[in-house]
């Protein structure tokens, strides 16, 4: 290792590391986003920095404005962490006429080794602790819905006895890794035999949740797309063994089943907020199910400040909606009530964190909150 005065280390390789070293100087580091395999998507990044001794590293991430999201910059702090439990915001600042865009990180760290990332990783070990942990708790029904391209197992947990069946799937964009922070919390409360509402949940409802959709991209790194460049998000009206096998597995599923509530769970780079959005457009619209669904919403945000409808995307006009897209292909296709949770990479402006931003802990908590709504919605009906 270099010794205090000397070039820091930057290093990528192990689970969804991600980021090309332009050049190294004592503290200081020129650095680039890598695209995900196959595809032009870049954004995420996730990298290891030793050897500053006492000095402040001076990080430069360059050529942003091509990025996939140049919006999600402006207004960003970088995560950081010394213990890859807690993590932080490192105070950041955006030019865009710098080297075509330029997020410089400053951080005095107070230790020898430190990570940073776009949000808090993920990791598919954790995702793996977190399915054990799920399926031996008393009366979930652990299920291997397929395979990956990459060979990895695609994992659902079932459980409940009620009629309605509620779909919970996060992260087919694998770097928007606040949806796996979600799902475990709404999996902790789900199997906890103490929590009444998850006792509730469970006798109103069949729970089927995948924790993660695309774990070939969760390792390689991605911000956006399988093993083979495939945006998962684009390929719910025909999914392919061969593009885009994570959907077609969940797809099949939700046919046995059937669905009467879903929630695809993501991150959104630019918008500091959280939100839903719904399936307004798609041919099969009725006022009875739009209602089902703004009623949900109306709950979620009685329910907690962290929620709010001002901000959000465009409506899709009458007969217009994307059906590619999972939560319009799901409304479509079963007369549900589906729903997209967009959580802020970034910080949510109506009650700022200054050490943290959006964070895991807040992930999970908003988790619960949902689930809360869930149950109340379907109480009310």
């Amino acid at each position: 290792m270099a010794g205090p005065q000397g070039n820091i280390a930057i290093d990528t390789g192990f689970d969804s590391g991600n980021i090309e070293i332009l050049s190294i100087d004592g503290a200081k580091a020129t650095l680039a986003l890598r695209k995900d395999h196959q595809s032009d998507f870049a954004q995420w990044f996730h990298f290891r920095v030793t050897g500053a001794g006492d000095r402040e590293l001076e990080l430069k991430i360059t050529g942003l404005n091509a990025s996939a999201y140049p919006q999600g910059w402006p207004g960003y702090n970088a995560c950081v962490s010394e213990d890859r439990d807690f993590w932080g915001r490192a105070p950041s600042s955006f030019d865009k006429d710098e080297d075509d865009g330029t997020l410089t990180i400053r951080y005095a760290p107070g230790t020898d080794v430190t990570w940073f990332a776009y949000f808090a990783p993920y990791s598919m070990e954790r995702h793996h602790d977190l399915v054990a942990e799920s399926a031996a708790s008393e009366g979930v029904h652990y299920r291997r819905l397929g395979e990956t391209l990459d060979g990895q197992p695609l994992d659902c947990l079932e459980m409940g006895t009620g009629e309605k069946q509620v779909w919970l799937y996060a992260r087919q964009h694998p770097g928007e890794s606040m949806a796996e922070w979600w799902m475990e919390g709404a999996l902790e409360m789900l199997c906890d035999p103490a929590d009444t509402v998850a006792r509730a949940l469970r006798q109103h409802c069949r729970l089927h949740i995948v924790p993660n959709c695309n774990p070939d991209g969760s390792r390689r790194g991605h911000l956006r797309t399988n093993a083979v460049g495939t945006n998962l998000n684009r390929e719910w009206a025909e999914p392919s063994a061969e593009k885009s096998p994570e959907v077609l597995a969940i797809r099949n599923a939700m046919d046995e089943s059937g669905v009467h509530f879903a929630m695809d769970v993501h991150g959104d780079e630019a918008i500091a907020a959280v939100f839903l959005a719904g399936f307004e457009g798609i041919p099969a619209w009725t006022d009875e199910l739009g209602d089902a669904f703004y009623r949900y919403q109306n709950i979620l945000e009685r329910r907690t400040p962290d929620f709010q409808t001002r901000l959000g995307y465009p409506k899709s006009a009458p007969g217009k909606a994307n059906l590619t897209i999972s939560t319009n292909q799901v409304a479509e296709r079963y007369s549900a009530c589906a729903m997209t949770l967009e959580m802020p990479f970034k910080d949510n402006d109506d009650w700022p964190d200054d050490a943290q931003g959006w964070s895991p802990e807040r992930c999970k908590a908003l988790a619960r909150e949902c689930l809360g709504a869930l149950l109340e919605w379907i109480e009310a009906q």
